[in-house]
């Protein structure tokens, strides 16, 4: 029987379930024009940010040979990455090397104080993908810019289910003063559709399944909820006869895919399962330092994790092209057991310079570090279209303080892995003051989105093009 050819938007339907679909060879006929040159797929953007600055001595790659200091250095590393010494906070990235450019040199101005006094936490979020200057107010006057993932989202969001996810790890308000008067709305949010409209992010996995593969119609009550989840124990139960129709029509690659993203699925309600069940346990593997609402893990790590498996069923079925990720609130005060570090995050990253709490803040900048591998991996090991997903999203990490112990905004820790149609496995050295958002304008292009600037950019950032 030969396949029946399928509409990009397919999805699979069940009472009070929609389930999108991953690309399938069926459905290159109809999928229209490509997003981008060279690709059947279009490109994702993700964005992971982490809070209260990085040990940049050991986060920031050894000189490759030749490096000018303050010049832009586009050798690259060799195949054996031999050039490209990844200190310790990188470690866990090398398998992806070559998938990476790490840079160096690129500031935010407008997260330092300019005149308005202490707040660097706040103003170090509220700038991080906007470039802009946050007001300094802990009312409702609040006003900052529109961030580059929703400049993306709002040219392209029409072309998927949802413009964007906002995603985070850490319970957190936005209403209130979190630093020094500056309103927690900078503080605990990445993502703002205007100037005045921060995006909260979400910090459930179990909300955001279910707004990935809900109808909008479940219970608002959390009891409520509880019950018709116990009730209609899987999504998949209720599209089960809907896909197993579609798997009839499909060839045997097709059958293959759909059983992968299928199975990916159920993963995580298993996962969201046990993570809930640990949570209400009496007697838990540590007691976490802050009260948890059902269905948010209790180990950090199964967060994280919980919240990149989420994008990267989100990318696989089209349901949005742009998602970002607060890993903790900036000014974040979490602590982190479970690798031995029982400290609160940002009181010990005033260390003063003492080693044994120098110790422990690189520790945590590692741990974030092995949460990006974790899904820079998933990413690598999905296969979308004429590719990889990884190859099809550009994964931006970084923090909008650097030394969290001088609060500094210059030279910041920033990272991108995956798509972009530049050459990667490079350390990229810019000019101290470079914008940051001369980056974001680069990763913009490359999406089909081409704004003339972008907060306090001066241009598009020279040499990441270069092949």
């Amino acid at each position: 029987m030969t396949p029946r050819k399928l509409n990009r938007r397919a999805v699979l339907r069940g009472v009070g379930t929609i389930i999108g679909l991953p690309f399938l060879d069926a459905m290159v006929p109809a999928f229209g024009s490509p997003a981008r040159e060279g690709s059947k797929q279009p490109l994702r953007l993700a964005v992971a940010y982490v809070p209260n600055g990085i040990i940049m001595d050991q986060w920031t790659p050894g000189e490759a040979p030749g490096a000018t200091p303050g010049e832009a250095n586009a050798e690259a590393i060799g195949e054996r990455g031999s050039a490209f010494r990844m200190p310790r906070i990188m470690e866990p990235l090398a398998p992806f090397h070559n998938d990476l450019v790490v840079f160096s040199g690129l500031t935010h101005n407008n997260g330092r104080a300019l005149k308005d006094g202490p707040g660097d936490h706040a103003r170090a979020a509220a700038s991080f993908l906007t470039g802009v200057h946050p007001r300094k107010t802990a009312g409702a006057d609040i006003q900052n810019g529109v961030s580059f993932d929703q400049v993306a989202a709002q040219a392209l969001g029409k072309q998927t289910r949802f413009a964007s996810l906002e995603l985070g790890c850490e319970q957190a308000g936005i209403v209130g003063n979190c630093d020094s008067g500056y309103s927690c709305a900078y503080s605990n949010s990445l993502a703002w559709r205007s100037e005045t409209t921060p995006l909260p992010p979400e910090v459930n996995p179990r909300l955001v399944f279910e707004r990935l593969f809900g109808t909008g119609d479940e219970p608002r009550d959390p009891a409520q909820r509880e019950k018709q989840r116990l009730y209609n124990r899987s999504v998949l139960d209720l599209v089960g006869q809907d896909a197993a129709r579609l798997a009839s029509r499909l060839g045997t690659s097709d059958k293959r895919k759909l059983d992968e993203y299928l199975t990916g699925i159920r993963e995580i309600e298993t996962r969201l399962d046990a993570a809930e069940k640990r949570a209400r346990d009496d007697k838990p593997d540590f007691v976490p330092s802050v009260d948890k609402p059902s269905g948010i893990p209790v180990e950090f790590q199964e967060h994280a994790r919980l919240m990149f498996d989420m994008q990267v069923l989100a990318f696989q079925a089209g349901l949005t092209r742009v998602a970002t990720l607060m890993l903790g609130r900036e000014g974040s005060n979490r602590t982190y057991p479970e690798i031995g570090v029982p400290d609160a995050h940002h009181g010990m990253t005033h260390h003063k310079g003492e080693p044994e709490k120098i110790e422990k803040i690189t520790k945590i900048n590692r741990y974030h570090v092995e949460q990006l591998a974790y899904f820079l991996d998933r990413l690598k090991s999905t296969r979308d279209g004429d590719g990889t997903l990884l190859e099809h999203t550009m994964v931006l990490y970084g923090s909008g303080l650097a030394d969290g112990n001088r609060h500094t905004h210059h030279d910041l820790p920033v990272a991108v892995a995956g798509g972009g149609a530049w050459k990667k496995g490079r350390h990229l050295r810019y000019p101290v003051e470079t914008p940051l958002t001369n980056l974001f304008l680069v990763m913009l292009d490359r999406m089909g989105v081409r704004p003339e600037t972008l907060g306090d950019s001066t241009g598009r950032l020279e040499h990441l093009t270069d092949l």
